[in-house]
């Protein structure tokens, strides 16, 4: 079933999520330079404007196609793209999301990806059948660490081999923020 997008759009701090533009080709660029961000994702390994458009436009299908949203993290001032961040709905009718989110090295030490994940999970608690949010980080990588903790997500441990990338299979710490149950349901079912 197709989605649309929010409106108002997610906003948090100094950043909103809005729709990919032809114009965050450079954005799609520097991200493609970047030596692990291609292997966990959609962004070409090889920049060209042509397969920058393509991303663009595999990022507006997956609204289309329903399996999600793919907001481009711009900065309020300028409207200059400097990350991506995604809700995935894949496993929605059981009541739980995947995101994950992308910040562009010129960017990263200035709150965008805490801005970001903020804006993300405010909107992602407005799909009202959703129970559970759940964020995929590797072991190594403790600025994502620090980000999921700060906007409220606690870890649940390590999936071993959980995910493929870049052909090989990785642990991954599985963080998840759960919605609190409705008044009158704590304890039901036991």
């Amino acid at each position: 079933m197709p989605l649309s997008w929010p409106d108002p759009l997610p906003a948090a701090g100094s950043v909103i999520l809005r729709p990919f533009r032809s114009s965050d080709l450079p954005l799609v660029a520097e991200l493609s330079r970047d030596p692990y961000v291609p292997l966990i994702g959609s962004i070409p390994e090889e920049y060209s404007d042509e397969a920058g458009r393509a991303y663009v436009a595999r990022q507006h299908q997956r609204l289309t196609d329903g399996s999600g949203y793919s907001f481009a993290i711009a900065e309020r001032a300028g409207d200059r793209a400097v990350g991506g961040a995604g809700l995935w709905l894949h496993d929605r009718a059981a009541g739980r999301a995947t995101m994950g989110y992308v910040v562009a090295l010129s960017a990263r030490r200035r709150g965008v990806a805490s801005a970001a994940l903020s804006a993300l999970t405010a909107f992602a608690w407005t799909l009202t059948d959703l129970r559970r949010l759940e964020l995929y980080i590797e072991p190594w990588n403790t600025g994502s660490i620090r980000v999921a903790e700060r906007c409220g997500f606690t870890s649940e441990g390590l999936l071993t081999r959980h995910l493929e990338i870049g052909g090989t299979r990785r642990d991954m710490l599985c963080y998840a923020q759960l919605r609190e149950a409705p008044p009158g349901l704590v304890g039901l079912g036991r």
